[in-house]
């Protein structure tokens, strides 16, 4: 069972940053596209971030300039670096990672922008 575990969510003021992090086996984290999700109440899952094995990146419109995904290799670890954050951020942000028709989820993590 592959476990892809993410950490680094919380409640963070409008304009504030946060990073998370998603750890990953080694056998997924240098094969697999890796991305970052995002499930706000009652909207559908959307992507955020998408980060592929020989290192090109996309981006939801929404988070242009402001989010930065990156991995490090050695900790075979991925990250969201989320700046200028805004309300209209808040959601359960998961990692994932794909290749194929093979897809494996995180349990997600809270992220709550909020005066």
């Amino acid at each position: 069972q592959v476990q892809l575990v993410e950490s680094g969510g919380g409640l963070v003021q409008p304009g504030g940053s946060l990073r998370l992090s998603c750890a990953a086996p080694a056998s997924i984290f240098t094969v697999y596209n890796m991305a970052w999700y995002r499930q706000a109440p009652g909207n559908q899952r959307e992507l955020v971030a998408r980060l592929t094995p020989w290192g090109s990146t996309n981006y939801a419109d929404s988070v242009k300039g402001r989010f930065t995904i990156s991995r490090d290799n050695a900790k075979k670890t991925m990250y969201l670096q989320m700046s200028s954050l805004k309300p209209e951020d808040t959601a359960v942000y998961y990692c994932q990672a794909d290749r194929g028709t093979t897809n494996y989820w995180g349990q997600g993590t809270q992220v709550t922008v909020s005066s």
